[in-house]
């Protein structure tokens, strides 16, 4: 296959930066312009809950129904308009209700991020899935990343239905360039749905969903949403909240350049996992009580490298060894277990946030992290001890 970066790739990366603009645009004001509005903490945990609940329900169906038809250029088209049409719904009620719809919607969206991965992972060698993984995660971290400098930017000036039809336009434009994109007629699947669905049994994929639960759904959780609020509780403007974010998702770019690297690959991820896993332990340890808004920003790093690194491995890890026709299957399974966590975890923690206080929320999300870290590494200490057996 071509390692050349041809036309294709370079339309297909930058619907890829508009699609995840479109989707977290609204994202680090999101929590704080709903509680400035008078939401409770515990509803606006069901809003942030609302994205994944979507993704929840579809991304296995969507998975199977890519491999039956053997094509995912449709379903891009469809993650692209649902992303922009999503934030109609939070220019035209933009209140709690509003945004519990369009997350919904959003999330809808994302369960269309199995073809997106899908499709551009299907263009390289078995050798290569990892430097193309980290390749997509970084430009999905990119297109984040300028939605929260425009936020920054804008959000004060604008006011948050401004910034929502930003992500509007961003959906709509990626959705007309997807039009462009080419797709080989590939043949229809010939498993079937049972053969399919059975690909979901297997270990490995089992192991990673679940660490990719963990990250996902602490990230949403806390770096997308109540770390926001600790700012805003120490006096932090509409300013510092977005800067705040613009260093986590800087931190994610780099991170996720940095997991195609030669140093990432000679420690490979039986390390990285277990280690970064460590870091979210860290994380959600001390931001409640760094005492100040410049330690909580130097703290924005850590899950910038989870995000970079740790869900580039774990999407990586999880994909490994799948048959060629079960791979949207797979990854459609492999995201909606991660959803689970980015519909569950907004949720309790708000709840033990509202009766318990943020301190409790985070800690309860620090020992899920280090129960996470400690089985990702008796996994691989498991792994490495049957291959040595076998070897002998």
């Amino acid at each position: 296959m071509n390692r050349k970066i041809n036309s294709q790739n370079v339309i297909f990366l930058i619907i890829v930066a508009l699609f995840w603009f479109a989707q977290y645009v609204y994202i680090p004001y999101q929590t704080t312009y709903l509680m400035a509005i008078g939401t409770a903490s515990s509803m606006v945990g069901v809003v942030v809950g609302a994205y994944g609940i979507s993704q929840l329900i579809l991304r296995l169906p969507v998975g199977l129904c890519a491999d039956r038809i053997g094509r995912h250029k449709p379903f891009i088209m469809m993650g692209a308009m649902a992303s922009g049409a999503a934030s109609v719904f939070r220019v035209l009620l933009c209140n709690g209700y509003g945004f519990m719809a369009a997350n919904l919607l959003s999330g809808f969206a994302s369960a269309m991020w199995i073809s997106f991965m899908v499709y551009y992972t299907g263009k390289f060698k078995i050798d290569e899935q990892q430097k193309a993984t980290s390749r997509i995660v970084m430009f999905n971290n990119l297109g984040m990343l300028l939605g929260f400098i425009a936020s920054t930017l804008c959000y004060s000036k604008l006011g948050m239905k401004k910034l929502c039809i930003l992500s509007v336009l961003a959906g709509g434009i990626a959705f007309f360039l997807a039009f462009l994109l080419k797709e080989e007629r590939i043949k229809k699947g010939t498993f079937t749905v049972q053969e399919l669905l059975g690909v979901c049994k297997g270990r490995q994929l089992l192991m990673f969903s679940v660490i990719a639960l963990v990250q996902q759904g602490i990230q949403l959780t806390t770096t997308m949403s109540f770390t926001n609020q600790i700012l805003k509780d120490y006096g932090a403007s509409d300013g510092i909240v977005g800067i705040s974010s613009i260093i986590y998702m800087v931190s994610a770019v780099a991170f996720s350049a940095m997991a195609s690297s030669k140093l990432c690959e000679r420690k490979g991820p039986a390390f990285w996992v277990p280690a970064v896993l460590a870091v979210i332990v860290i994380y959600c340890t001390f931001v409640p009580i760094a005492g100040s808004i410049p330690w909580i920003l130097i703290l924005q790093v850590l899950p910038g490298m989870a995000t970079g690194i740790l869900f580039s491995y774990a999407t990586s890890e999880a994909m490994r060894e799948i048959p060629e026709g079960q791979k949207s299957t797979a990854m459609g399974f492999y995201q909606a277990v991660y959803a689970v966590g980015m519909t569950v975890f907004p949720m309790f923690t708000g709840s033990i946030v509202s009766s318990k206080g943020m301190q409790a929320g985070y800690l309860v999300l620090a020992g899920i992290a280090l129960i996470g870290g400690i089985t990702a590494k008796v996994y691989y200490i498991t792994q490495k001890s049957k291959t040595g057996s076998g070897q002998k």
